[in-house]
């Protein structure tokens, strides 16, 4: 925690004071408690705006289950959230899921099949992996058999699912509201909030990696 704390200590000296306190401020409110997983999503505008409402949201994590298709979100879409959004790039196949699993989150397929419980119905009390499927097929038969539970949103037309990227936006902002008045401790713990600030930091700075991994060796420091 210390060589985490000096080290961003160490490159607030490159910022700006609005983006130190942007990052100060943004920061406060971030949470890894709902992760969103993509399987396979291959058209890079929806995975820019999947990215762009995840950040919205205060969720700064995704991860992208690849295997034909690469995640690659579109910059004009994005608005800059790809700066704040850590993409964590896995295999598309279950044992992804267990390790995202045995991370602590409960796995949820969103898919109305199973049972499914609608989105506003949701209780949430335990840390989530919310996993939306492609955009022509949904989430994968495999993906479903696994997941611990299926959650659904209402739909009121004749049109029987949103887009992926809308329902990835619906998702994070009902789960957000429901976090918001829970009680739940959602937010992220000193360890992992010092984390992202180096990585916003990192990601603020023009030449920040390299900045960054000359500290990391001139000092030693491997995290």
């Amino acid at each position: 925690m210390k060589e985490l704390a000096q080290t961003f200590d160490y490159l607030k000296q490159f910022l700006t004071e609005e983006r130190l306190g942007k990052i100060e401020h943004f920061s406060q409110e971030s949470s890894d408690f709902v992760l969103p997983v993509m399987e396979d999503v291959y058209q890079f505008r929806n995975a820019a705006a999947i990215v762009r409402s995840v950040e919205a949201c205060g969720f700064h994590k995704v991860i992208a289950m690849e295997e034909e298709n690469v995640f690659n979100p579109n910059l004009t879409v994005t608005k800059g959230a790809e700066t704040w959004v850590e993409v964590e790039k896995m295999p598309k196949n279950i044992d992804s899921l267990r390790t995202i699993k045995n991370r602590g989150y409960k796995i949820l397929a969103v898919s109305p099949e199973k049972n499914a419980v609608m989105l506003p119905d949701y209780q949430i009390t335990e840390p989530i992996a919310l996993v939306f499927g492609t955009e022509l097929e949904g989430v994968s038969d495999e993906v479903i058999e696994f997941a611990d539970e299926t959650l659904a949103i209402p739909m009121y037309g004749f049109t029987k699912s949103f887009n992926v990227s809308v329902a990835a936006g619906i998702c994070m902002y009902e789960l957000k509201q429901k976090l918001l008045h829970s009680g739940i401790d959602y937010k992220l713990d000193q360890e992992k909030l010092l984390k992202m600030k180096i990585r916003w930091s990192v990601n603020s700075i023009r030449s920040g990696a390299q900045i960054f991994e000359k500290y990391l060796k001139d000092n030693n420091f491997n995290f």
